[in-house]
């Protein structure tokens, strides 16, 4: 038998996506996300980097066993390994690894070495973008952790969106958050987060390109640092 979805077409799910953004734009971080496991079911999944397990935690609180993906690229701090580790063994969710389809000594050897340094772009691309869009296949929506005060490129994120790329319905439920909201919910219900955000760091993403931030600097200044470059192609 055909669920209903499974029978949405591509133009019903953008509109169901634009729809929701309106109608949600005010809603709560846990009403947007019981409208999502309502609506996919088992076709909703969270993506985490593991900064934090925010949203993992706020989408068990709606779904227990949610699927949660998380991108190890090959090039993640230790810290960011053991976060998703202990995700996994203490909170309510189903954590799966996506891995890209070369090892970094693969990659090396097909590109030359260092190739985040040379082109990081490409290096996303290969380790973080095609993984996470075979990785996400079988849903129709996925969740983030995108949040409009991180930076001037993600001030206009919507609640629920269109990824037009992936040809998916994209939700962020603490898009309007600030980081006092998260760093509330975090001290409320003991939610794991990474260590590095203790050790100066205040965005986490790979290790060769990733440093701690200057005071005064954007929350994710050191990302990519001295590069033109701000975002990895996942969002």
């Amino acid at each position: 038998m055909t669920t209903a979805q499974e029978s949405r077409t591509t133009d019903e799910l953008k509109e169901l996506a634009e729809q929701a953004g309106r109608d949600l734009e005010d809603a709560s971080a846990l009403e947007i996300l019981q409208w999502a496991v309502d609506t996919f079911g088992a076709r909703f999944c969270v993506t985490s980097s593991m900064e934090d397990a925010v949203v993992a935690h706020l989408a068990s609180r709606v779904r227990k066993g949610v699927d949660v993906v998380f991108l190890d690229t090959g090039y993640h701090f230790p810290e960011t390994i053991g976060t998703r580790d202990a995700v996994e063994a203490v909170m309510d969710v189903n954590v799966i690894t996506l891995t890209p389809r070369h090892s970094v000594a693969e990659q090396d050897a097909r590109y030359g070495p260092r190739l985040h340094d040379r082109d990081p772009d490409l290096c996303c691309k290969l380790r973080k973008v095609q993984p996470l869009e075979e990785g996400l296949k079988d849903y129709q929506a996925w969740a983030t952790g995108l949040r409009r005060d991180e930076s001037a490129t993600r001030a206009n994120t919507p609640v629920v969106g269109w990824d037009e790329k992936r040809q998916k319905v994209k939700i962020s439920p603490i898009a309007r958050w600030t980081q006092d909201d998260v760093d509330a919910y975090v001290t409320e219900h003991g939610v794991l987060t990474n260590p590095l955000l203790m050790d100066g760091y205040t965005s986490v993403g790979c290790a060769p390109c990733t440093r701690r931030v200057l005071e005064g600097e954007d929350a994710r200044a050191g990302r990519w640092a001295g590069r033109a470059k701000t975002e990895c192609g996942l969002h």
